[in-house]
């Protein structure tokens, strides 16, 4: 990590460090002040973007009902594939908190990041004890990604907005492993709740569409 001089804040981004268990105790090692950024969603959708994802990578891989039950005819989830695995979040964050209190994490709602990027970067910036700098005005929505891009009204320049790897069309799933889906998560995300005092109502019919 570079060195920080006052009044500056260093931030490092790696997706797999949620999910890693060495994750914790090596970051509490090297700053136990660290402050933790966390951007979670539906976790059937981010199953489903995943695949999508290795899809694009591995065109010959099986299909996503293939890969996601141990036993198709009984309904057992493989919660060994990682795809499935990493949105057991509550089992993740457990791991977390042996090491940072609550207060220092902050999770970020992957829908509310979509529909409303400015509510979600007003906590992120009140969470780093920054000024609201980044507000309505530098995002506008691009319809062809389906996310919001990231604009500078000061100067005029061209919008960033994500790259190919982001909003990629998902496969069409089988109705019944939505379902099946639906169903392992949800005490896991009831959990997760609990344990974070935040609802991020995946539950709700057609939230993970």
């Amino acid at each position: 990590m570079p060195k920080t001089l006052e009044g500056q804040i260093t931030m490092e981004k790696t997706p797999s460090y949620f999910v890693t268990n060495e994750a914790p105790k090596r970051i509490h090692s090297m700053a136990k002040d660290t402050k933790l950024i966390v951007v979670v969603r539906n976790p059937v959708t981010r199953a489903i973007s995943d695949y999508t994802q290795t899809l694009s990578k591995k065109p010959d891989i099986p299909t996503f009902e293939v890969l996601a039950f141990k036993n198709r005819t009984l309904g057992l989830i493989d919660a060994s594939w990682s795809a499935i695995r990493i949105g057991i979040y509550a089992l993740h964050l457990e791991n977390w908190l042996q090491y940072f209190p609550l207060s220092q994490i902050l999770f970020v709602s992957g829908e509310r990041l979509i529909i409303d990027p400015a509510g979600e970067m007003a906590k992120v910036q009140d969470f780093l004890g920054l000024k609201r700098l980044v507000t309505e005005k530098h995002f506008y929505f691009n319809k062809t990604k389906g996310f919001p891009c990231l604009k500078k009204p000061e100067d005029g320049s061209p919008p960033r907005c994500l790259g190919k790897s982001k909003g990629r069309t998902h496969p069409k799933i089988d109705p019944d492993v939505i379902h099946r889906l639906r169903k392992f998560y949800k005490p896991f995300n009831v959990m997760f709740y609990q344990m974070t005092g935040q609802d991020f109502q995946w539950e709700q019919e057609g939230s993970d569409k």
